[in-house]
Parts: structure tokens; sequence; C-alpha cells
């Protein structure tokens, strides 16, 4: 049964496998008619049916390479060469079994993703007295209790019950290191629990989980067409018009119609057909080895061509989990009620600062307070109803709309801060500070050295914090206190072309969806974000985004090399047997090997280019060794 699956997949190769070998005998035993009747059965068969898909292809506006195929099976009947004919057959259905073998090497570390997909979640109804129940993951609902056995896959995102556990998050981040949660802490979809069970309160449903969100992504990708094998198809025309001049001179010129045939048998398109879409699913997996899902060759293509980059700051350029540093209370506020009341409103938005705030309050011993009724205005702060009394926390423009005798506080570099109003009058302001990415400056420069012109920073933070990290990263260009509008107009007026954008918060999805290529710090940036982004980065760290940038350029080299590859072979090849030297049958054969070659280099971009993320791990700063 093992041996008739291959037979059942591919059967155009099975039975011109079958056909070949009993004409092959029957020559040997010198019944040349049935030889003859064998070839022009299976052969014209295929002509048939390769005819038929070319017609639909050029109904369609398609023009493709199979009329060379086509035309070199004719010609070696018509001469009589009824084993160079059926070696043909072979040759294209081998074809496509060698692409379908070297896609699904291609795409393996793609699609480990898909086979892990949690399908079933145990729900408690009943605190830790009563039996869990099985219930469909697309079933589970926010604030659900959930067991997670021993070793299972964590089915939805959510909130830690337990004291402490461990989870393996290596093919969400790529850490191959176990961490450890406490409770309290929030858990993704896709984590492998450690070796006890846990309780875990779910926080979103599956299909807004990180691991699904994943999932999606990988099926996008798997889905798309890559731009340069539909170039390769445009060299079709001139690839045909070349191999069928060729062949139509070694005629004349000879004089005899065997040697058309001759130079046909090498001029088969399976090089160019085959070598582009296995470089650019090499390239796809390597991506998503690195920890970075890109959604489709198309997106390689455009990485590889980038010439301006802008980044967001919060979360992005920096480290994402911002320090508070000072709590600035108005005249007659105290400095731990206006804490309190600022992180039990922050406890309803996303933003970055936010859980700062939390976790400052948390520190203090400050309990957080439920609200009646809560509600965040994306990129500019949240409003919350809390005892009784409107609190409002965020940008001191949203602030001053609430509470006209609202004042900037001044702040050192590097620092940000969240203002605060109660029940329409200014309460003070919370003070943060976030570092720099360890990783940013060293992501910034290796851009550089692969010839990108232009990097911005785009920020809706202070001048002065922007300011401050861009000197340390040295960025010349910064553009602060911007809203999503005011991104998107900046993103699409930037040139050089192609522009990557990378973000991580719900205000960057806007302009991550106009940037040429947007990537999205997935590993704790927001759904929304995610969603727009054409890549998203799914470590904690910016390397990936420099390391899709030079997969995407090694691919697409390995693409055009293969390409050519096929090309100069197949002309030379030809234009020997213009001579007469390569028999029809042993040509055949020849070219199979040409078609071997180009697919075994377009394998090459699985492998990747040198690894700049190693470089830049061991310690080097300058951009000599990130060019190299």
């Amino acid at each position: 049964m093992r041996l008739l699956r291959p037979a059942r997949r591919y059967p155009i190769l099975s039975f011109g496998l079958v056909a070949t070998i009993a004409v092959i005998v029957l020559w040997l035993l010198g019944a040349s008619e049935a030889v003859r009747w064998i070839s022009y059965v299976v052969v014209g068969a295929v002509i048939v049916w390769t005819a038929w898909g070319m017609l639909r292809d050029m109904l369609r506006g398609h023009f493709g390479l199979d009329v060379l195929a086509l035309v070199a099976m004719i010609a070696t009947l018509a001469v009589g060469e009824y084993v160079a004919a059926l070696v043909i057959v072979l040759m294209l259905s081998g074809g496509e079994a060698l692409e379908d073998y070297a896609q699904r090497r291609a795409a393996r570390d793609l699609t480990a993703l898909l086979s892990r997909s949690p399908q079933i979640a145990h729900v408690i109804d009943d605190g830790e007295r009563s039996e869990p129940r099985d219930l469909p993951v697309d079933e589970v609902e926010p604030g659900m209790t959930l067991l997670v056995r021993p070793a299972e896959i964590v089915p939805v995102d959510g909130i830690l019950i337990t004291a402490e556990a461990s989870f393996d998050e290596s093919s969400l981040t790529g850490e191959s290191i176990p961490v450890t949660r406490a409770a309290g802490d929030e858990v993704l979809s896709g984590a492998v629990n450690g070796s006890a069970a846990v309780r875990i309160t779910a926080l979103r449903r599956s299909a807004d989980s990180q691991y699904q969100q994943i999932i999606a992504l990988v099926h996008e990708a798997q889905r798309s067409k890559a731009p340069v094998v539909r170039l390769a198809d445009r060299f079709a025309i001139p690839f045909t018009i070349v191999s069928l001049l060729i062949a139509g001179v070694a005629w004349a010129l000879a004089g005899d119609p065997l040697r058309f045939a001759q130079v046909l048998v090498l001029a088969t398109p399976c090089p160019l057909l085959i070598a582009a879409p296995v470089a650019f699913l090499g390239g796809l997996s390597r991506t998503a080895k690195e920890g970075v899902i890109v959604k489709g060759g198309a997106v390689l293509e455009q990485l590889a061509r980038v010439r301006s980059v802008a980044f967001d700051k919060t979360g992005t350029l920096t480290e994402g989990r911002p320090e508070l540093v000072e709590v600035r209370a108005a005249e007659g506020a105290d400095a731990d009620e206006l804490l309190q009341l600022a992180a039990s409103a922050e406890q309803y938005s996303s933003h970055v600062l936010a859980e700062g705030v939390r976790r400052a309050a948390a520190a203090r011993g400050l309990h957080l307070l439920a609200a009646s009724h809560a509600e965040e205005v994306a990129t500019n702060g949240v409003t919350a109803v809390i005892g009784g009394r409107t609190v409002a926390v965020g940008k001191p423009a949203f602030i001053a709309e609430l509470a006209p005798d609202a004042v900037r506080t001044p702040l050192a570099a590097g620092q940000l801060a969240a203002y605060v109003a109660v029940d329409g009058r200014y309460a003070g302001a919370l003070v943060l500070a976030d570092a720099a990415r360890p990783e940013a400056a060293e992501t910034i420069r290796g851009l550089r050295a692969h010839g990108v012109e232009r990097i911005a920073i785009l920020t809706g933070d202070a001048d002065a914090t922007a300011a401050s990290i861009a000197g340390r990263l040295e960025v010349a260009e910064v553009h602060a206190e911007l809203l999503p509008a005011q991104k998107v107009a900046l993103a699409a007026e930037m040139s050089p072309r192609p522009l990557l954008m990378v973000g991580d918060g719900v205000n960057d999805a806007p302009v991550l969806a106009a940037a040429d290529v947007g990537v999205a710090m997935g590993a704790r940036g927001s759904t929304a974000a995610g969603e727009a982004a054409d890549a998203v980065v799914l470590k904690d760290s910016l390397r990936p985004v420099l390391g899709a940038v030079e997969i995407g350029r090694h691919t697409l080299r390995v693409a055009y090399t293969s390409i050519w590859i096929g090309i100069v072979l197949s002309v030379g090849l030809m234009l020997v047997a213009t001579t007469g030297v390569i028999p029809a049958v042993a040509g055949a054969f020849t070219q199979e090997l040409v078609d071997l070659a180009t697919i075994l280099y377009a394998l090459r971009a699985l492998t990747g280019p040198r690894r700049r993320a190693e470089i830049a791990a061991s310690g080097s700063s300058g951009a000599e060794r990130i060019a190299a």
C-alpha cells in the first residue's frame, strides 16, 4: 500500500514510467510496431491533456512555457524518437513530483504550527470541586476557567490562576528555554504546559488568541504566489522564441527534421516553472524559523527591495515596559490615591504605559478598583467611572480637553508622562521611563549596511522623549506627537520606496496597512496591528526584522539565479545539439539533470544568508561585520 501511494498521487508519472519500461523491453525484443503504438497512445494522451490545459491558460490571458514541451513531444513522435517522447512525458510529470517534494520540504517549518493547533479545552464550571468538561476551543468564552493538563497546549490566551507554572513558548517566540509564569501573568495560546496541571481564566476567544492569529498568518502565507513566479512566466515568450529559432535553424542547416527534435528536447521549461516557487517557499520557511511569519512571496520580494524604514517608538524601538519614576500630584491631591485611581482606570487600557502604571500600583500595595463604566479612546487615553468619580488618563492634549486647568509637566530625556484628570479637574501626572531595546542600534546599523537609505521614527510620544531615543540610536529623522492619520500621511510621502514600517500597537495598524511592507511586533503587540501588517515578528526582539530583510534579499537572489541557471544551461545544450552530437533520448535525460540542478540551487533559499543575528549576538557593533 505504501508503494501505491505515490502512484495515486502522480498518475501520469506512474503511467509514463510503466509505458517507458514496456517500450524499452519491446524495443529490445524487436517489437517495433508495438513500441510505436504504445508511444502514440501514451504520448498522444499527454499531448491532448497538456494542450487542453495550455488552451485554458491562454483564454485567461496567461502564456506559459508548456508550448515548448508540447512541440517537443509532437516533434519526437513525428521523427520516430518514441523513447525520447516518453522521456519528455516522464520529465514533465517527474518535474511535478520534484516540485511537490521541494515545496513540502521548503514549507515544512512554515506548516509545523498547523498540526499543533489545539481543538479541545477543559472547562471547570464550579471551581476546583467539579470535574472538567471538554468543550470545542471555538466555544470558549472570556472569563471561563480552564484546566490545562501537563504537556498540553494552552488553547486560548488566558490569565494564570495557579501560583506558578512553567511553559514552553518556543513555537511562539523561538525561545527554547521554558519560561516561568506567576499567578496573574498572561499565558499565550500555543504555549506548551510543563509537568504540572494548571488553571487559567480565558482572556480571549480562540479566534482572537495569539496562536490562532499565527495559524491564520501561516494559511495566508501558503496561499500566496510570489511575483517572481509571474516573472518566470514572463520569460516564457522570449525563451520559447529563442528555442524554436535555434531548433528551426538547426533543421534548416542539417536538412533533417530529426535535428529539430534533438534541439527541442533540451528546451523544456521545468527550471523556470519550478525553481522560482521553490525558492520563495524556502524563503518563507526560513523567515518562519527565524521568528517572522511573512504573508506570502510578494511581501518577501518587497522586503528584499526595501529602501526606507520607519519605526514606531514605544514597544518597538524601546522595550515597551516603562517603569514609574515619579508621581507628580497636583496641589491638594494625594499621590497614592492618584496612582490607585490611574491604575484602576488603566486596567481597561491596552497601551504599554498602562501596564507600567498597574505594576507600580501593585508594587506599592494599592488595590485596583472596579469601574462601573470604562472606555478607551484609541491613541489618546482611557476614561473610567470609579466609585462615582470620572477618571481620565492619557496624553496631555486629551486631558486638557477634559480638564482645562491641566499643565504640562517637565520631562528629562527619555521620560514620558501619563496625565490624569478626576471629575474634570487636573489631578497630576505619572512620569515613566522606557529604555531603548539593546538590539535596536545594531538592527538600525544592519539595515543601513543593507542599503536602506532613509530611517525615521514616527511616534505619538512627546518630542523630548522621541528625540532622546533617536539620539541614542543615531536616527536623525524624528516625527513626534503624531496621530494615526498623520503617521499614514507621512508614510505615504516617504521616499525612496519601498517603505518598511515597524510598529506594535493598535494606533500603528493604519500605517502598517498603508506602508509597502508593514511589520508588527507580535510577541506583545495588538491583534489589530498583526492583522494590518504584512509580516509579524513572533519574538520580543527587533533582530528578526533585520533577518527578514536579509532573507528576502537572499531569496530573491536565489530565485533569479535559479532561473538564469536553467536558461543558460538549456540554451547552451541546445546550441551543442544543433551539431547532432546529442541524440534525442540522451538529450531528454540530460534535461532532467538541468531540472535537478535548478531545483537543488533553489533550495539554497532554505539555508538563508549569513546569520547577522548571530554576529550581533556575539557583540559586534561595526557595520563592516554586518555587511560581511
